[in-house]
């Protein structure tokens, strides 16, 4: 199928994956590691999807200034103006104002699916297909089209959005009721089965000139700092004007600052195998298990009386465990964590402490 020049697609890859601390860290974010062994890094894997549907010079990827080299060599064959550098972390609102602002420069009726550069998706084909249905839709409707993902279980870590089944213009498509932030496990179970609940995937579809109507609408003074950006993106300037955007710029999501907001949004039921990966339990969840449920990597771990936990060690070392249930044990870069399982959550805690009480060096 021949790739439309008018569709773009903007990777968001600045996060710091801390709930994937030791492996995740700050020089190095779980974006740009291997982390299901396939020998391709999670940005790169991304990158490979949605070249399949986009071309590549259409690619943008938004990173922290210090994480350049990074894209740069995990995605050869970007040019830099593809590589959009940020010079601090604000959220995802700034980060797409600028991205959406530069692409306007280039294509002002262009398409774009925004997508995080760190999620699992199992079933590509299924995936595509929606985001092209997406596409379509976004280019006959001034709509930003989210995709949702069927839960399978209550869970509480994920934003929740609520359709209208009966409100489809196309048996695909349906009006967003509303979304729900994440909520308690009571909640959660209520939403399962009432069956028009389905989780924030954070991945959407729209068109330039949808969001920056949206912009304009719901976050005036981002919007205008960008726009002042038109004559000098593509140019020598751009660098020097985004730390200075960047300094007037709130911490909002795109989620929060207009999703939730803006009252053409719409969202596609979908189911291909999707995951956030955005903790240890996540990739327990997604990975092969032994006997017991043990998810191993490392060639010389040695379990006895252990089951369901997840061990992440060096490939070479020698890791005899005993008597654990449910736990993450990991060991990277020289920290070993060993952590239930039911308390990921505190991972975050726990490397701010480590920062306080032992410096830059550990996070």
């Amino acid at each position: 199928m021949q790739k439309n020049p008018h569709q773009y697609c903007i990777i968001m890859a600045g996060g710091l994956g801390t709930r994937f601390w030791p492996m995740s860290r700050h020089q190095r974010p779980k974006q740009f590691l291997d982390v299901l062994g396939t020998g391709r890094t999670l940005l790169q894997e991304t990158v490979d999807r949605f070249e399949k549907i986009i071309l590549k010079e259409n690619i943008f990827i938004v990173t922290n200034k210090s994480h350049k080299a990074l894209v740069n060599e995990q995605v050869p064959g970007l040019n830099e103006d593809q590589v959009l550098l940020e010079p601090s972390r604000r959220n995802t609102a700034p980060c797409l104002a600028y991205a959406v602002s530069k692409i306007e420069v280039k294509d002002p009726e262009a398409l774009v699916v925004v997508a995080p550069s760190d999620h699992l998706i199992i079933k590509e084909e299924a995936f595509l297909e929606q985001i092209r249905d997406g596409f379509e839709f976004a280019a006959k409707n001034q709509a930003i089209i989210t995709l949702g993902i069927r839960p399978g279980r209550p869970d509480t870590g994920y934003g929740y959005i609520q359709f209208i089944p009966d409100e489809s213009k196309d048996g695909k498509v349906h009006k967003v009721k509303t979304f729900i932030e994440k909520p308690n496990l009571e909640l959660a179970t209520s939403f399962v089965n009432s069956g028009d609940f389905l989780w924030n995937s954070g991945i959407f579809i729209t068109s330039i000139p949808t969001i920056q109507s949206g912009f304009s609408g719901f976050l005036p003074e981002m919007f205008a700092v960008f726009q002042d950006g038109k004559e000098v993106y593509y140019k020598e300037g751009e660098a020097a004007f985004i730390d200075l955007a960047y300094a007037q710029c709130t911490n909002i999501s795109i989620d929060y600052g207009i999703i939730e907001k803006a009252q053409n949004v719409f969202v596609i039921p979908s189911d291909f195998g999707w995951s956030d990966l955005g903790t240890w339990g996540s990739l327990y969840e997604n990975s092969s298990k032994d006997a017991s449920g043990n998810a191993l990597a490392g060639k010389k771990v040695m379990l006895y009386d252990s089951h369901n936990c997840i061990v992440n060690m060096p490939k070479d070392k020698l890791v005899v465990i005993q008597g654990l249930d449910d736990y993450i044990v990991v060991d990277s870069q020289g920290i070993l964590l060993i952590c239930k399982k039911e308390n990921e959550q505190d991972i975050r805690q726990m490397v701010s402490n480590v920062k306080t009480q032992h410096g830059e060096d550990f996070v």
